[in-house]
């Protein structure tokens, strides 16, 4: 075999080089065939994990940091350009998954050079990188189009564009390394779009722009990743209780209008973080071997039509 095709072949990811394995008859029938293992099971084990956006003490980046750790992670870096509560977060992580290594990275998600170095780490250290959750965002603009200037549209699509592209780019080089421990390429890449960069009214204008780039990102470079094993996806929240919400929800328990939240949506309620991490755990998990360049919606039914009023649409 020649050294190209060699790299050709050692390019390629397991299920392409060894197909799905049989396991077998009972009586006169094949039994199912799995690529992930028991789901009773953790859900990540032994894989190494990047998540951006994990400051926040009720943010979707910190609770999705908790599944992977519960869930048998090797390491997780959690990473954030605000820092106060990481190191919070990895007292806490040891205390409750003392074999998991966790490492605080202060990170600009939109600065190149920081993006490649904290991947390059990942390899560095433990010759893989398994999952990169591109998290990070900003909420942009609170004005109608009229009112953003160009410095505030391309500050909100540097963080929650960009910054998902530099981290699906290196993410992807890094899970296409292979070694000892790791022997085909493959990691599941999910950044954080919204249900505003699938639908109009969920957002300013900029950052609608920018989550809706997100999901496009996951759609082109799942293709463009084709044969390695790498999937790109894009989850999607709604209405959830997070940093970025938190002014609309303590603004709604001073006025007693908590129920109000989420109305539109046909669980007529917000979500909590943990809500989405699930969803974030599935994507990064062997049991979504099957799902690539998805845009997945966590938003109560939200975005599955037109807001209408209870009791007037049958």
């Amino acid at each position: 075999m020649t050294s190209s095709a060699k790299r050709r072949l050692d390019a390629l990811s397991q299920q392409l080089v060894e197909g799905v394995p049989s396991t077998g008859q009972f009586e006169n029938i094949s039994r199912i065939r799995a690529v992930a293992g028991d789901s009773a099971g953790p859900r990540v084990p032994g894989k190494v994990a990047i998540v951006t956006g994990a400051n926040s003490e009720i943010g979707i980046g910190r609770a999705t940091v908790h599944q992977l750790a519960r869930n048998g992670a090797r390491a997780i870096y959690i990473c954030d350009w605000a820092t106060e509560h990481l190191e919070t977060h990895k007292r806490e992580l040891k205390e409750l998954y003392p074999d998991v290594e966790i490492h605080c990275v202060k990170l600009d998600v939109g600065d190149e050079e920081s993006v490649k170095g904290v991947c390059a780490d990942a390899i560095e250290k433990y010759g893989r990188l398994d999952i990169m959750f591109a998290n990070a965002g900003v909420s942009g603009a609170r004005s109608t189009f009229v009112g953003i200037d160009s410095k505030q549209y391309m500050e909100t699509m540097r963080v929650n564009s960009l910054g998902v592209f530099l981290c699906a780019k290196y993410g992807a080089i890094a899970m296409q390394q292979t070694g000892s421990e790791k022997k085909y390429p493959g990691g599941s890449v999910i950044g954080t779009a919204s249900v505003a960069g699938l639908r109009s009214n969920a957002g300013a204008t900029d950052y609608s722009a920018s989550k809706a780039s997100v999901v496009s990102l996951a759609q082109t470079m799942a293709y463009q990743l084709t044969g390695t094993g790498v999937r790109v996806n894009a989850i999607c929240p709604g209405v959830i209780e997070t940093g970025m919400t938190k002014v609309m929800y303590d603004m709604a328990r001073e006025r007693g209008t908590t129920g109000k939240i989420g109305q539109l949506n046909p669980l007529r309620r917000g979500a909590v973080a943990d809500e989405v991490a699930r969803v974030a755990l599935f994507l990064a998990s062997d049991e979504a071997s099957y799902v690539n360049g998805q845009a997945w919606a966590v938003c109560g039914g939200l975005s599955a039509g037109h807001p209408f009023v209870p009791g007037k649409l049958g």
